[in-house]
């Protein structure tokens, strides 16, 4: 088997893998809905926390091996675990303030964006082709017409200023998953192995979200329900997810890696209809359409 081939495979798995976690990323928002009374800050920092403390349990043999390398990198390694911790922060408190629809759009969205700039403006590699920026756009036009066929009165009694705040909010989640996203890759790419680079940004980013559990935990545990919530959330779509998505970014580049993600809306309005009973509109099947196809253009290899 040429080494050709053997790129070509590896690339198909990393795809593959990405394209699972994303699907299991998409179960979080239907389970959320079974836990309404939970305030949303805790289960983003439980399920990032707990989650980012498997994922470094995980890899401590891994960490150990790789100690000296991480030690170098630290600065790298410092803004992906601060960039981990102010993901969840940001992002679901842009869907409290902008509506769910709003803050999931910018902060999905956004993240394909800043990972290229990132890799462009740092690591000095230009992923972008006209492919890149043809699915970006099909990727965005889709999930902006599945998140604006959602409506909800919450929404709509959303003063103009909270929405503001929350549209920003959701920019910086954006930004802050394309910054722990390169910088896991980068770490990946300087000889650290997945296991390590996930685990040390994720150990390290579960530590600083800590307090903001603890501020937050009153209602964590109060039910059976509740518990099963966060727990599933943390150990299924945290923990297994990131680590087929580090298993990913050891084969494609981070700029493509995100892009991938945005199968995970597509998911979540699937599992929303079906499970928790939402219904869509005709233009947000046709956003799943169009994200599909956005997938489709990014998993073909010429």
């Amino acid at each position: 088997m040429s080494k050709l081939s053997i790129t070509n495979k590896s690339e198909t798995y990393g795809v593959s893998a990405i394209l699972f976690a994303s699907l299991l990323w998409g179960t979080t928002g239907t389970a959320a809905s079974f836990a309404s009374t939970v305030n949303p800050l805790a289960i983003g920092s439980f399920s990032m926390g707990v989650g980012g403390l498997m994922l470094a349990i995980v890899g401590a043999k891994n960490l150990r091996h790789d100690a000296k390398c991480l030690l170098k990198e630290g600065k790298l390694l410092c803004i992906g675990a601060i960039a981990l911790a102010v993901y969840p922060l940001a992002f679901y408190s842009s869907m409290r303030l902008s509506g769910v629809a709003i803050g999931t759009v910018i902060s999905i969205a956004s993240a394909p964006f800043f990972v290229a700039l990132i890799e462009c403006l740092f690591s000095k590699q230009n992923n972008i082709d006209r492919r890149w920026v043809l699915s970006l756009f099909i990727g965005s036009v889709g999930i902006v017409l599945l998140a604006s066929s959602e409506t909800n009165l919450t929404e709509q009694t959303l003063d103009d200023s909270s929405k503001v705040i929350g549209i920003a909010l959701g920019f910086i989640a954006g930004l802050a998953y394309a910054l722990y996203s390169w910088a896991a890759k980068a770490l990946i790419n300087r000889g650290i192995s997945s296991k390590s680079a996930m685990g040390s940004i994720f150990g390290i980013g579960a530590v600083l979200l800590l307090p903001i559990l603890l501020l937050n935990s009153n209602d964590l545990f109060a039910t059976p329900i509740n518990t099963a919530v966060v727990l599933y959330i943390a150990v299924i779509p945290m923990f297994i997810g990131y680590i087929c998505f580090g298993y990913g970014l050891n084969t494609i580049h981070a700029s493509k890696a995100t892009l991938l993600t945005l199968f995970e809306p597509a998911v979540a309005a699937v599992f929303a209809v079906v499970v928790v009973g939402e219904s869509i509109s005709v233009l947000g099947w046709a956003g799943v359409v169009l994200i599909m196809l956005c997938l489709l253009l990014q998993s073909y290899k010429s």
